[in-house]
């Protein structure tokens, strides 16, 4: 029997046949897994007469067994985990970072290879439909679109000229339409279905996405309202003044360069607020870190419940995870600083120091309030009492003043 495409071109043109509902609709994004989807993904926003953008997905496979995913990682610096598996195989946070970073500085080179300066398309409120040139496994495919889910999309449309049966039909748990054009039994391949498969290259990527831009620019996430003074002038200046999160490792290097020689970067109150935020703190603590030499990480925090999380990242104490050594932290809601963002920082951090040599100096985490007054006070002369009792007898003299704030 004949292959039914006869290469990816033609596969993209029978795929859009299956999306004529979705032509000429202004809020539609077509995106192609890169590489082998984006001709596919090419065709069909040509018909369909939407822009076309990529959406970058990377496997994380199971150290030792790489070929199963625990999960990926996507533009936008997002992680998916299939938290399940990661349970069952007890897989450490360290062990899901050492496998993420390259896969990370891959997704990052990749960003800057197709899209330049071009900042990611904003998916909020829009009908996505993601584009590749088969499913064998779906994996790609469904961390993509639950990637995108995150990012608040009106609708998801996932479209494949081929597929396995069933796994087709599992897409439908994570997107709101499947599109397979045909799905053989049994499957094989991907590539058994096309008379020509040949690999797609980065090259032939940024052209089709250069040509696709041409004629159908996709929206930038910045929008200028009005001209002249005010509103649109204050508008155009933000404009001109903001430089887009693309997901990218580059995204902070003008923040490292405006850093210079400076021993002490405050980054403002302003990090607090939602997962997005937190994610942007963390990234640039982390690049301070590891470019800038900085040794310390100090945050607006009560000192002893700091210390804690200090101890756990240089080695010391006895707890036995990043959550563990958060636990102090009840005076603040959770999302504040208990969040799983800087878990994970903490976790980092942990790694990071193991990982020196035992002459190196290892980063630090401080607080920098006395809130706390009582368990300030109690963690001071506690340890004077263990180190220099006379120390701590004038220490309870000091502390005297206090007593009006006493726990009573």
């Amino acid at each position: 029997m004949a292959a039914p495409f006869k290469n990816r071109i033609d596969a993209g043109r029978k795929v859009a046949e299956r999306l004529g509902a979705y032509a000429h609709q202004r809020d539609v994004l077509v995106l192609g897994l890169p590489r082998g989807g984006v001709p596919v993904a090419f065709e069909v926003a040509e018909v369909l007469d939407a822009p076309l953008d990529v959406f970058l997905v990377r496997k994380l496979g199971v150290p030792g067994h790489e070929e199963l995913a625990m999960g990926a990682i996507a533009s936008g610096g997002i992680r998916v985990l299939n938290e399940d598996l990661v349970e069952e195989l007890r897989i450490s946070e360290r062990e899901i970072e050492a496998v993420a970073k390259p896969e990370r500085d891959e997704l990052s080179r990749r960003e800057r290879l197709y899209r330049g300066t071009r900042a990611a398309p904003d998916v909020r409120g829009k009908t996505v439909i993601l584009v590749d040139d088969g499913l064998a496994t779906g994996s790609t495919m469904r961390a993509a679109a639950e990637a995108i889910r995150l990012q608040q999309p009106a609708r998801i449309v996932a479209a494949v000229p081929v597929a396995a049966p069933s796994v087709c039909a599992r897409m439908r748990d994570v997107v709101d339409e499947v599109v397979c054009v045909v799905t053989p039994e049994p499957f094989y391949a991907v590539g058994a279905w096309y008379q020509d498969f040949r690999p797609t290259s980065d090259q032939e990527v940024r052209d089709l996405l250069e040509r696709a831009e041409k004629h159908h620019p996709v929206p930038s996430p910045i929008t200028v309202a009005g001209s002249g003074d005010g509103a649109g002038s204050a508008s155009k200046s933000i404009a001109d003044a903001v430089r887009p999160l693309t997901g990218a490792r580059t995204d902070y290097d003008a923040v490292l360069d405006l850093v210079g020689d400076a021993r002490f970067v405050l980054i403002g109150e302003a990090s607090h607020g939602t997962h997005e935020f937190y994610r942007a703190r963390a990234e640039i603590t982390k690049r301070l870190i590891d470019e800038k030499g900085f040794t310390a990480v100090t945050a607006e925090a009560d000192w002893p419940d700091a210390y804690r999380v200090n101890r756990f990242v240089r080695g010391a104490g006895s707890d036995s995870g990043a959550d563990e050594a958060l636990a102090d932290f009840k005076r603040f809601p959770q999302w504040m600083w208990r969040n799983t963002v800087v878990v994970d920082f903490v976790e980092w951090l942990r790694a990071r120091n193991e990982a020196l040599p035992a002459w190196e100096h290892k980063v630090g985490f401080y607080g920098l309030d006395l809130y706390s007054l009582h368990a300030s006070i109690d963690a001071v002369v506690t340890y004077l009492d263990r180190v220099d009792p006379e120390a701590a007898r004038r220490a309870r003299l000091r502390y005297g003043c206090k007593s009006s704030y006493s726990k009573n």
